[in-house]
């Protein structure tokens, strides 16, 4: 884990990186935000567990904790959800079906702590109103893009991600050159279907997206892009289905690099 930073008002990142062989870091971010109800979007990796829930409960007490947002199911969204649940007694789960049927392969969550919503629906979270989305680029069929309408923030989940040589707090602390290259790679490598898409049809959510003119974008792999910036990257989401399939070169050794990486977190 890194040390965790704000990326708006009482909206907090607790940031940590995945190391790519041969690209960079992947950065990997879950975000908190304290008013209202208090709302954690994706709960980090495994292997990040305790410094997880150690930077999580300096920032907030888990009995104030209402909302825990899995934008998916994958590992690096989920790898502390069943410690958060088990000490955070008031907060429920809100996640597409898909994904907690899913993670009720690892472990059940108490049926009257899970809130269900699909692409289009809409959620009050106190005076919070939540909308969820279908993301351009994603990895697995529950994925969910949310964007809160009291403050303008897409929480965009894997898309509009980057890979960089080293991981910035903000959009503007990197070259554009990088994040974009590292841009191409990332939404290409968990959406390699990008290239036998109708570009036609790739383009609706891009749009619908682009259409909600988010104040700022926060992606769990990416830095801060704050609102003059986002439309830069609906244009390089858009770009993505031209591009070919990306593949990782045979000779990287990616299982030497993730048992390092899990050496280190311990």
């Amino acid at each position: 884990m890194r040390t965790s930073y704000t990326a708006g008002p009482d909206i907090h990142v607790l940031p940590s990186a995945l190391p790519i062989p041969g690209l960079g870091d992947q950065p990997v971010n879950a975000f908190l935000v304290r008013s209202g109800q208090p709302l954690l979007v994706d709960t980090g990796m495994p292997v990040d567990r305790e410094g997880f829930l150690d930077s999580l409960w300096s920032l907030i007490d888990p009995a104030d904790l209402r909302w825990v947002v899995v934008t998916h199911d994958d590992r690096d969204h989920t790898g502390a959800l069943g410690r958060i649940l088990e000490a955070a007694p008031h907060a429920k789960v809100l996640a597409n079906a898909i994904s907690v049927t899913r993670i009720s392969e690892e472990f059940s969550i108490p049926q009257d702590r899970v809130v269900t919503a699909n692409p289009g629906s809409r959620v009050k979270v106190g005076d919070r109103e939540l909308s969820f989305h279908r993301p351009p680029t994603f990895d697995s069929p529950g994925t969910l893009a949310v964007f809160d309408h009291s403050d303008g923030t897409l929480y965009s989940s894997d898309s509009f991600g980057t890979v960089v040589e080293e991981i910035r707090q903000d959009f503007t602390d990197l070259s554009e050159e990088e994040f974009f290259h590292g841009f191409e790679v990332l939404n290409r490598a968990i959406a390699p279907w990008t290239a036998l898409v109708d570009e036609a049809k790739f383009l609706r959510p891009v749009r619908e997206l682009a259409a909600l003119r988010p104040a700022r974008l926060l992606s769990a792999h990416g830095p801060t892009v704050e609102e003059s910036a986002v439309p830069r990257l609906f244009e390089a989401m858009a770009r993505i289905p031209s591009l070919p399939a990306w593949l990782p070169d045979a000779d990287l050794d990616l299982e030497a690099a993730l048992d390092a990486h899990e050496s280190s977190a311990g």
